[in-house]
């Protein structure tokens, strides 16, 4: 599978031989179904511009995520809107499994809302909302076989200003905390919003240093980087702009920027 639309950091002479590496690194994982970290290697494979995909639509065979080459997916500890009928929210228990006997990882994510779906934005309902979806989220990411060691992203799906976030994010992000903990909350959002969340201290860290539970998407990030982010929405489908075809379905394609990204199977 090429990903010519989201460019590695290096030319197409290292990508062969990293997925080399990648592939080996992964089959012992694969055969024995124990977590990728098992292997010596894995942490070096994952933060060496391996890719995960995300989506709702449907849920893609395990197989074929494996074979165009990613290393897994960011699935949905949230419920599906009205009017949105995605087969993959939330992530069941059983397809978590075969994921996972795939030796693929899984990272957990929470959107309910959406602006004008007719739902608003979860950010919306403040300190309270956050509580409430925070229990949600950790009573589906714990259904699906999620551990207690893993974060769960919650995402800010908008384009926010500064006055939004200190006026209602935050305040969503701190009723998160107040269930989960600090340490087990991340963000998706934009490249301020995600350092706005490292900025108040409403987001975890990563066990990799210098890095902190954000999952910064390009959408309204103007070419901006947040350098703590752990992982990067680089390919965000679109009509204008479709991402890979996967399962019958466009998918988003995600960069793994450090060796833990939240995945469910590592050790922290």
């Amino acid at each position: 599978m090429h990903h010519s639309a989201a460019p590695g950091k290096h030319g197409g002479q290292q990508s062969v031989s990293r997925r080399k590496v990648f592939k080996y690194a992964l089959a012992p994982a694969a055969l024995s179904l124990a977590p990728l970290v098992a292997t010596p290697d894995a942490p070096r494979a994952t933060a060496d511009d391996i890719r995960l995909i995300d989506f709702a639509e449907k849920r893609i065979a395990p197989d074929e995520i494996k074979a165009a080459g990613y290393a897994g997916v960011v699935n949905y500890v949230s419920l599906c809107r009205p009017g949105a009928n995605f087969e993959a929210k939330p992530l069941t228990r059983e397809y978590a499994d075969a994921l996972r006997a795939a030796g693929l990882h899984i990272v957990s994510n929470y959107q309910y809302g959406k602006p004008n779906w007719p739902t608003p934005s979860d950010f919306t309902r403040g300190h309270d909302g956050g509580v409430a979806d925070a229990q949600t989220a950790q009573q589906l990411h714990s259904a699906a076989g999620g551990p207690n060691s893993a974060p769960i992203f919650f995402s800010v799906d908008d384009d926010i200003d500064a006055n939004t976030w200190n006026s209602l994010a935050v305040e969503w992000f701190r009723g998160i905390n107040s269930v989960l903990g600090v340490g087990r909350t991340g963000i998706y959002g934009h490249a301020n919003a995600c350092g706005w969340a490292i900025r108040d201290g409403v987001i975890g860290n990563s066990t990799s240093a210098g890095h902190s539970w954000a999952w910064q998407t390009r959408s309204w990030s103007h070419g901006a980087r947040e350098p703590m982010a752990v992982l990067y929405q680089a390919v965000v489908n679109s009509p204008s702009n479709p991402g890979p075809l996967l399962g019958g379905i466009n998918v988003d394609v995600d960069d793994v920027l450090a060796p833990d990204y939240g995945q469910w199977d590592l050790g922290r």
